[in-house]
Order: C-alpha cells, then sequence, then structure tokens
C-alpha cells in the first residue's frame, strides 16, 4: 500500500511541484487561518487576515483581549464571520486555560492528547483540528479532507464508506511520519482535486491516470 502511495505522490509532485503550504508568518496566523478556512475559500480568508494585521489584533494576546463583535466585524470577509468569532475565541480560550496563551507550551503535549484536547473546542473538528496540528503545530497528523477521500476511494484504495479516521490511519500508517512528507502530499491531493478528481470527475489529462481507478460512482 506505501508503494501505491508513493505512486501516487510522485505522480502529483511531478505534476504540480511543491506547493509550499500553509501561508503564515506566525503559528497564531497559520491557526487563525485554519479555523476561518471552514465554509470558504483562501482568498476570502486572506481577506480578513489582513484586515487583523492592520488592526494589529494578530496575536494570542491581542485576539484575547479583542471584543468578539469587533473580531467578527474583522473577519468578515471569511463569511460565517459571527460564528468563525466564536470559533476563535473558543480556540483563545481553551489556549489560555491549558497552557495560560504560550503556543511553545502546547510542545509538551503528545500528538494523541493535543488531538484530543483540541477537538474538546466548541466549533473545531477533525479536519482543523488536524491542519492546526499539521501546518500550525508542525505534528505528523494527515489532514483528510473531501478531496484526498474522493481520490482514495476512486483509485480503489479505501472502501467507499470509508470515515475519516480510517483515511488518516491509511495515510499514517503507510507513510514515514515526516510533517513536510504529509505537508506537501495534502497540498497536492487538494490541487489534483481542484482540477480533476471533482464530483463529476475530470480525468482528461489528470496526473493519476496511469494509476487504476474507477469514475461509476459520484462522491
Amino acid at each position: 500500500m506505501a508503494n501505491q502511495l508513493t505512486e501516487i505522490y510522485d505522480l502529483l509532485l511531478d505534476r504540480y511541484g511543491h506547493q509550499q503550504w500553509w501561508p503564515g508568518e506566525t503559528k497564531i496566523e497559520v491557526i487563525v487561518g485554519a479555523i476561518l478556512t471552514q465554509n470558504t475559500n483562501w482568498g476570502n480568508v486572506e481577506k480578513a487576515i489582513k484586515n487583523l494585521k492592520a488592526a494589529n489584533c494578530l496575536t494570542v494576546e491581542k485576539l484575547s483581549a479583542i471584543d468578539i463583535s469587533q473580531l467578527a466585524e474583522l473577519i468578515r470577509p471569511s463569511g460565517y464571520y459571527n460564528i468563525k468569532a466564536k470559533r476563535l475565541k473558543a480556540f483563545i480560550n481553551w489556549l489560555f486555560k491549558e497552557v495560560d496563551g504560550d503556543l511553545e507550551l502546547l510542545d509538551n503535549y503528545d500528538d494523541y492528547s493535543l488531538r484530543m484536547s483540541l477537538l474538546s473546542v466548541k466549533g473545531i473538528g477533525r479536519e482543523t483540528a488536524d491542519s492546526i496540528m499539521l501546518y500550525g503545530l508542525n505534528r505528523p497528523i494527515f489532514v483528510i479532507d473531501t478531496y484526498t477521500c474522493r481520490i482514495l476511494v476512486r483509485h480503489g484504495l479505501l472502501d467507499s464508506d470509508c470515515d475519516y479516521e480510517q483515511a488518516r490511519e491509511y495515510f499514517e500508517s503507510n507513510l514515514p511520519q515526516d510533517t513536510k512528507l504529509f505537508n506537501e502530499f495534502h497540498a497536492l491531493l487538494v490541487q489534483v482535486g481542484k482540477n480533476h478528481c471533482k464530483p463529476t470527475p475530470k480525468c482528461d489529462d489528470c496526473p493519476l491516470n496511469s494509476h487504476p481507478h474507477q469514475i461509476e460512482e459520484q462522491f
């Protein structure tokens, strides 16, 4: 199985090159981006982050101090801004409760404990928690999204009824525990998902055409 994943990775890297995810100058910027990107595109998230930077609010301390209504207005471009403001506040409150607001102290957590604790934060689901861990905290946790599941199923690597944890375990048990590899692989899967492996597949010129696949089912 590992060889199949390696083949897919090599084909995607050869086509798309290194993706250099996740954009962000600091850990908190990456984490904020992971929360804001729920149900929106990255262009809208960039606008919201630009607003936070312009208001000098993109630090743990400033996000803790800012009024939630003001925070919601600053992140308005990301959509669902009232809900996302609550989620950001919930994360910041969790951070102060757990490690007195010091992101560096999260290094004292093992991967499992940190992931479980993050999932206890209201509004932080599995994909968001894993994005925070991989991209923001440099932990070897593979991020699963709709594109990833669709590609695995269509290429016969997982059954169509697989769930998030099964897909994550598939990657993590068949690849080296390498955060850079996980980062790059996930970004490449998103790229081919956007370009080719859509609900209605566009297989012409897909970089994975040489890999066995089936397109009968729609996802």
